[in-house]
């Protein structure tokens, strides 16, 4: 038993636990604001079904959280919704869409704030172990960026078809719609292929830059604010 935990990389483990956790945080909170969002505009698809749910077995998607937990980009299980209840089919679509991406880039500036917080007091009070918590954070700052960027591609199923599909003809949009299940397939081929992971890769390290320096600003300002 001594021999096997001595070989037992615990490090590496803690790091695939923590990656877990900040996957399923980001898809938790992805497809609630799908579904919260819906229900406000009045369709109450996702609510019948039990979406509107912290429970993260109700949003995962197994291939999509694979390929987050591996490449850093990847998706959820949709939640259902009804534009027909929509008072207008389309934007409403649109704005069910974007609220996704958007709840993922606001817990990312959240996290870059907290991150220069705890980056903060770990310079101060050199006694904390931080580490950790630290690369917690980090993970979820970029698998959040990562999910947000992805979900914008304007390319069915993504977000970014519907939020696309505003300014669309209806016959263009409803064609693009009937081949969501396809474009899945597509879009798991050019990831694992590396077409698109490296454009990502550079747009996700280009808006975490930003995140970072806002969040240091905002700390810098409430810091001023309370001398």
């Amino acid at each position: 038993m001594d021999s096997l935990a001595s070989h037992i990389q615990w490090g590496d483990m803690l790091y695939f636990f923590l990656r877990i956790a900040a996957v399923l945080i980001c898809i938790i909170v992805h497809e609630l604001s799908h579904g919260l969002t819906a229900y406000y505009l009045g369709d109450q698809t996702a609510k019948k079904m039990n979406r509107l749910s912290l429970n993260p077995i109700r949003h995962i998607d197994p291939i999509g959280a694979l390929m987050m937990i591996s490449v850093g980009f990847g998706w959820a299980k949709p939640v259902p919704v009804d534009m027909r209840y929509f008072k207008n089919p389309k934007l409403g679509m649109a704005i069910t869409a974007f609220a996704g991406p958007f709840s993922n880039f606001i817990l990312a500036f959240i996290t870059a704030i907290l991150l220069q917080i705890v980056i903060s007091v770990q310079y101060i009070y050199g006694s904390f172990n931080t580490t950790v918590l630290i690369d917690f954070l980090q993970m979820l700052l970029v698998l959040n960026i990562g999910l947000g960027l992805f979900n914008l591609i304007p390319f069915p199923p993504l977000d970014g078809s519907k939020i696309m599909g505003a300014i669309l003809p209806e016959k263009i949009y409803y064609t693009l719609m009937r081949y969501e299940f396809i474009g899945m397939f597509i879009l798991m081929g050019l990831l694992w292929m590396g077409y698109i992971t490296t454009p990502l890769r550079y747009a996700s390290q280009a808006v975490i830059t930003f995140m970072l320096d806002m969040s240091e600003f905002v700390q810098q300002v409430v810091i001023s604010l309370l001398m």
